[in-house]
């Protein structure tokens, strides 16, 4: 609102402006006239004289205002015809900028800004579909593959048993991609946490590192608790999904006989939890993307995951208004802390 009136200002002194230059200018040309003692129509002098001064001031006026609105309408003018371009989906367009503090130069940056996110949005959909498509693609096509092996009358049974087992283990791939896609593309949507209840974070924790137990046994991987009693008020089923993605994460990337610790507790209205493992490690590189969708830093084990579980975490977060950070190095390990509100109420929480 402020601005609009700064706007509305604008436009009053720039037609005050023309107004009083052309009356100036028109004073000037009528004394010069005087002096010289030369009118080009002295008899109508006495009775037409303030219409010949209203014409000519007219004319001065326009004059004035074509050549000083060219200038000032020429960013706008830019900027309809870069809204046309956008309009017809090329993101990449761009106008000139002001570098002032003016209504118009504000526009011009925000105009530019909006440009850049929305031709970042479209690139992430592309990549997401592209991505999608081949994440989906790859168990299908190793499904066909083994199927059609399947009916080799000639397979020995160790090969057939062989066989079953790949194809199971794609298809519960294709299942918990589905799943995985379907609740972030629900809590991508959702801007409130709901369905919040009091229950002990603590308990809730150890209940997931038993539904993991399996992987992390498999490994023989050492399981370090060191959980204060705490109690949140939240989504109990949202969190359960974000504590089973982090514990999953780092059972798959540390090597067997590795070691896991998980930490919780509480400090101010805040609740603390940390999970460090001992194994490779992430660059720089990977650190930065790896909350991306469909991510994945180990390629040669492109298998064991679908790139969605970090984006969920990320997303969930952000829904409790929390914070996620990651301190991870080559050859050092990885941890995740994440920091939570006691009460989750209100909408997403923006760093």
């Amino acid at each position: 609102m402020k601005r609009i009136k700064s706007l509305n200002i604008m436009m009053v002194i720039f037609i005050f402006f023309i107004m009083v230059s052309s009356g100036l200018l028109t004073s000037v040309c009528f004394l010069f006239f005087y002096a010289l003692d030369f009118f080009p129509f002295p008899f109508l002098t006495p009775i037409l004289s303030p219409f010949i001064a209203l014409l000519v001031s007219s004319i001065i006026g326009t004059s004035l205002s074509a050549m000083v609105s060219e200038k000032f309408l020429k960013p706008l003018h830019q900027l309809i015809d870069a809204t046309k371009i956008i309009a017809k989906g090329d993101f990449s367009v761009r106008v000139p900028e002001i570098n002032s503090d003016s209504e118009i130069a504000v526009l011009l940056r925000n105009f530019n800004q909006m440009a850049e996110e929305l031709g970042s949005i479209e690139m992430f959909r592309n990549d997401f579909i592209n991505n999608f498509s081949h994440e989906f693609k790859t168990p299908i096509v190793s499904i066909r593959g083994f199927a059609k092996q399947l009916q080799n009358e000639n397979l020995s049974e160790e090969k057939r048993k062989e066989y079953t087992e790949i194809i199971i283990s794609e298809a519960e791939r294709l299942t918990k991609m589905s799943s995985n896609v379907l609740l972030l593309t629900k809590i991508e949507n959702q801007q409130f946490i709901t369905n919040q209840a009091e229950y002990d974070l603590d308990e809730q924790i150890r209940n997931c590192i038993i539904l993991l137990e399996k992987q992390w046994s498999k490994k023989n991987l050492e399981m370090n608790l060191n959980l204060s009693n705490v109690k949140i008020f939240s989504d109990e089923e949202l969190l359960s999904h974000l504590w089973i993605n982090l514990i999953d994460n780092a059972v798959k990337y540390t090597d067997d006989n590795g070691r896991i610790s998980i930490t919780l507790y509480e400090t101010g209205d805040n609740i603390v939890f940390r999970i460090s493992d001992n194994g490779k490690g992430m660059d720089e590189y990977t650190i930065k993307h790896i909350f991306d969708k469909f991510y994945q830093a180990d390629k040669s084990r492109s298998t064991h995951g679908n790139g969605l579980g970090l984006s969920i975490v990320k997303r969930i977060v952000e829904l409790c208004r929390g914070e996620i950070t990651v301190d991870s190095k080559l050859g050092a390990g990885t941890t995740f802390t994440v920091i939570l509100p006691k009460c989750q109420k209100g909408g997403i929480h923006k760093n």
